[in-house]
């Protein structure tokens, strides 16, 4: 129909066409039902670090705690292998919860110290309340992990976990933390 039209009218199909062409680009396709419980996973594992910082806060011990980073990671290692993940894919994903959590814990410590205090709240008990519930966690982010995984590669994989962590931001430095949390979550190839 547009081939037998002159130029003007021409140029209009032309366009026309190239705008269609775009809109139906910029359709995404819909997330996975698997990316929500995972990235609202990693925001509650995430979320813990306030906890983490109060205890440390109050018993003034580094944020750094080289031995508990490599017991949780081994941890994880084993977990991967009954759940047929490739250990070290688990392992650097755990890794970056453990980043995410001390960039958070940073971050609240250096907002306590120029405040002269941290907030007034009750204060947990590191080793028995805190691990354990990270333990729980981390069981649950490894299964949701493993339900996501398959959707990695997707090339609307960073679109789709951008628009599910804009949903849970609270604050920027926790934003930063769950941005840092699911960095390496999608491969881009």
């Amino acid at each position: 129909m547009c081939s037998t039209l002159r130029l003007p009218k021409l140029m209009f199909c032309v366009l026309s066409a190239v705008i269609a062409c775009s809109a139906q680009a910029d359709v995404t396709a819909p997330p996975p039902a698997s990316l929500q419980p995972l990235v609202a996973t990693m925001n509650e594992r995430l979320n813990i670090a306030d906890r983490v910082a109060l205890s440390k806060w109050d018993s003034r011990t580094p944020i750094q705690d080289s031995a508990r980073e490599a017991q949780v990671i081994a941890a994880a290692r084993k977990q991967a292998i009954s759940r047929k993940l490739n250990p070290d894919e688990v392992a650097d994903l755990i890794a970056a919860q453990i980043e995410a959590s001390k960039l958070v814990q940073y971050g609240l410590l250096a907002q306590w110290q120029a405040a002269g205090k941290a907030p007034d709240l009750p204060r947990p008990n590191l080793t028995k309340e805190v691990r354990p519930q990270l333990d729980e966690v981390q069981k649950r982010l490894l299964q949701a992990y493993a339900e996501f995984a398959p959707y990695r590669t997707d090339p609307n994989c960073a679109q789709w976990l951008a628009k599910a962590r804009s949903a849970l931001i609270k604050d920027y430095l926790h934003g930063q933390g769950l941005i840092r949390a699911t960095g390496d979550l999608c491969i881009v190839n």
